[in-house]
């Protein structure tokens, strides 16, 4: 749940109403001002509108912040974390945003890369900064004022602040492993990086600060801000990331049997531009974007704005994300309902062609939610068009370049025809909106608890979570969208033409191997294109299998002679375990003329 609702958490708030009156303070400087007017210090915000802005500054860097040209800062990680697995090509044409072309084919040491990489590293320290500014002046507030702002306020705020920190710090961690900690009272960004398992240290203090502070609902009643709760799922979380796999069990049975979350009725609930199905029971935390509140449109959804379908849609650009072949023949089910790519590992990957609405190979219903297929409809957006034939794909140009992205697209960042989620402000208004980005939520916490009872031996409590989320998954799928009363229609029912859909549920796993394998595929299918899936391959240690056979071979086929630029991928070796720190921040972090920070063995 990311901040506020909307309307108040980026339209009239303090932050942006001081800065106004700071501009206003400005406008006759040069002639009337014997001494700077219109500075924005700690001595202007020193009060509880000035605090209360500062925190909302804090959320406001969950995405690009600022128009700019790099992508890496999305609130997704839609670069980090699918482009550079097996979820999605980078889309569009070769020539453009070329750093994510060195991203997808692991060459992350070029300058190319760094260029994104380095708007990453400013992002979340750019909120870590925020963050700590919060608590600062808090605390000035607090000692200054004491009336001023409410014990239950401040302990509120606090925590808050707290959670931010331990967010933006996590978002490093899993990029970096090694990084510098930073805490309200550092004066010096110089700090050299701590050890991966020291990082991990810090943030489950962070965590266990702001859940001692933090209440269990959100404050002020406004969805969005952290809660007790949800610093306690997001520790579960970091306790799964780090193999604290009794740690976690304890941490996420809590949430689960105490805590307000659960899955949404249908999957069409999760992803959504209607605002009654935003903020809802299985929204931990999200990027809440916020459309038609400033003339940019930088509010809405600008870190997503690439992922669109192009010129021939409604959309009109970019047609970048674009789903894999890997990943749409990964939906592909058994005659049980349960993953192909369990039941037969050899060749369920085995078809390069187009999946288009004429091939009726059963598959699991969560596809066209999430990816974009030729003549099957998209949303309430009308039929998804890029056929199988090139030129035809290209005339009707909902896709950019088939040669080079494939024929699909992303689905879930797209918000819905009815749903009045969409901008009218700022460039190509169409590609933005207010659907909110998912940065956990509910059905991906079942999924972590599921793989650490796995590791602690009770694979039937696995099993249980694991066909919770299928059974929702079984429960409508894509309809025909021709309004917003048929975009979700029960997965047998007569209007769907396009798909043969099917959902089975595992007998409780046998043996530990497998309910890994089962959990792992789950995360597969339930996640995609939603930036998890590296994170996911290299915690699992299995990165350097998966993504060199996803180029060279696995289950029967091999991306790189369906994209050939993919031949010229890095082979995953050890090194990619872990992204490389940018040179410019090694380079500023220079003391003496020799840098604190060390770079990421290999790079």
């Amino acid at each position: 749940m990311i901040i506020v609702s909307k309307h108040q958490l980026f339209v009239g708030t303090a932050l942006l109403a001081l800065t106004a009156g700071a501009l206003y303070g400005c406008k006759d400087f040069l002639t009337d001002a014997s001494s700077p007017q219109g500075t924005l210090d700690a001595g202007t915000l020193a009060n509880r509108t000035g605090v209360e802005g500062t925190l909302i500054g804090a959320y406001r860097t969950l995405d690009c912040s600022t128009s700019s040209s790099a992508w890496g800062c999305a609130a997704s990680n839609w670069v980090f974390g699918s482009v550079a697995s097996d979820d999605s090509y980078k889309g569009s044409d070769g020539s453009d945003q070329p750093p994510i072309n060195d991203i997808e084919g692991y060459h992350w040491g070029t300058p190319r890369a760094e260029e994104y990489l380095n708007g990453k590293w400013a992002q979340v320290y750019e909120g870590v900064v925020r963050s700590n500014a919060t608590l600062r002046l808090l605390a000035q507030v607090m000692a200054a004022s004491p009336g001023e702002i409410s014990a239950a306020d401040a302990d509120g705020i606090e925590g808050e602040a707290l959670f931010l920190r331990a967010h933006y710090h996590f978002e490093a961690w899993r990029m970096w492993g090694r990084i510098p900690y930073y805490r309200e009272d550092d004066t010096d960004f110089r700090k050299p990086n701590l050890a991966s398992d020291a990082v991990v240290d810090e943030i489950l203090a962070d965590l266990d600060a702001a859940i001692a502070k933090l209440p269990t609902a959100p404050r002020n009643g406004q969805k969005g801000r952290a809660t007790q709760w949800t610093a306690k799922a997001y520790k579960g979380r970091l306790q799964v990331y780090a193999g604290q796999w009794a740690e976690a069990v304890t941490t996420l049975r809590d949430v689960v049997n105490n805590g307000p979350y659960e899955l949404e009725e249908s999957f069409d609930h999760v992803w959504t531009g209607f605002a009654d199905r935003q903020n809802g029971l299985e929204t931990i935390w999200a990027y809440q974007a916020s459309n038609d509140d400033e003339p940019g449109g930088n509010n809405a959804n600008f870190g997503e704005r690439l992922n669109f379908p192009y010129s021939g849609s409604h959309f009109g650009c970019c047609g970048f994300n674009q789903p894999s072949q890997n990943l749409v023949n990964f939906y592909r089910v058994d005659a049980a309902g349960l993953p192909l790519a369990l039941s037969d590992p050899n060749n369920w990957n085995a078809s390069d062609a187009n999946f288009t609405a004429s091939n009726l190979a059963p598959v699991d219903p969560r596809l066209d939610w999430t990816v974009g297929r030729d003549r099957v409809p998209f949303k309430d957006w009308g039929l998804y068009l890029c056929s199988a034939d090139k030129d035809e794909c290209i005339d009707q140009a909902w896709v950019r370049d088939p040669d080079n992205g494939g024929p699909y697209g992303p689905k879930k960042n797209v918000h819905e025809q009815a749903s009045g989620a969409e901008s009218s402000t700022g460039w190509q208004p169409q590609q933005l909106n207010s659907v909110n980005i998912h940065l956990y939520r509910y059905a991906d916490l079942l999924l972590l608890l599921a793989e650490a009872l796995v590791e602690t031996n009770d694979l039937a409590g696995a099993t249980a979570l694991v066909n919770q989320v299928r059974a929702r998954a079984g429960v409508t799928a894509q309809g025909p969208g021709t309004s917003a009363d048929d975009i979700a229609v029960p997965i047998n029912d007569p209007s769907i033409t396009w798909a043969v859909y099917r959902v089975g549920l595992y007998p409780v796993f046998t043996n530990q191997d497998y309910a890994r394998q089962a959990v792992r595929a789950e995360r597969r299918l339930e996640l995609a294109m939603e930036g998890q899936r590296l994170f996911d391959l290299r915690r699992w240690d299995a990165a350097e299998t998966i993504l060199n056979g996803y180029i060279n071979g696995i289950g029967g086929g091999a991306e790189e002679n369906r994209r050939l630029y993919l031949r010229q991928a890095e082979t995953f070796t050890d090194k990619h375990s872990l992204y490389p720190l940018p040179q410019i921040q090694i380079d500023l972090s220079k003391v003496g003329g020799q840098p604190t920070l060390t770079q990421n063995p290999g790079w």
